[in-house]
């Protein structure tokens, strides 16, 4: 003779290990923003950097942060998402500050390790290049 079981009660929301999950200074993770501002104003001051090299970051930015969002959107409805190598070169091509705000206000591709070591990758070599050129041409 089998025993009934009692319903179990629902499991509460699990929430995923990720650098939102427990706190901690919130700020730390604008910091790179803050940083690329100031040797932005830096590389104006020092070697007259035009000013159309601002309006191509914030325009591809804005462009990275749309992409991220509408993979986000896929993601949530289970439909066809943004190969992570395009979101990478979007952020490669001067649109990481976007990719920077979108992984944390949309809480997208925040928590994937693999991705966020070749993101953080592709920002380092952004910042070299622009370094590089912002010298470059002042020469």
């Amino acid at each position: 003779m089998s025993r009934a079981r009692a319903p179990r009660p629902p499991r509460p929301p699990r929430q995923r290990a990720s650098a939102h999950a427990g706190g901690g200074a919130a700020w730390l993770r604008y910091v790179p923003l803050a940083a690329f501002t100031l040797l932005y104003l830096a590389a104006t001051a020092l070697w007259r950097l035009p000013s159309w090299v601002a309006l191509v970051y914030g325009v591809a930015s804005v462009l990275c942060f749309a992409a991220y969002a509408l993979d986000k959107a896929a993601a949530v409805r289970g439909r066809w998402r943004t190969p992570e190598r395009t979101l990478l070169m979007l952020g490669l091509a001067c649109g990481w500050p976007g990719a920077i705000l979108a992984q944390q206000w949309l809480r997208h591709k925040s928590g994937k390790m693999a991705f966020r070591t070749l993101f953080w990758c592709t920002v380092a070599a952004n910042v070299a290049a622009f370094t590089w050129l912002a010298h470059w041409q002042a020469a």
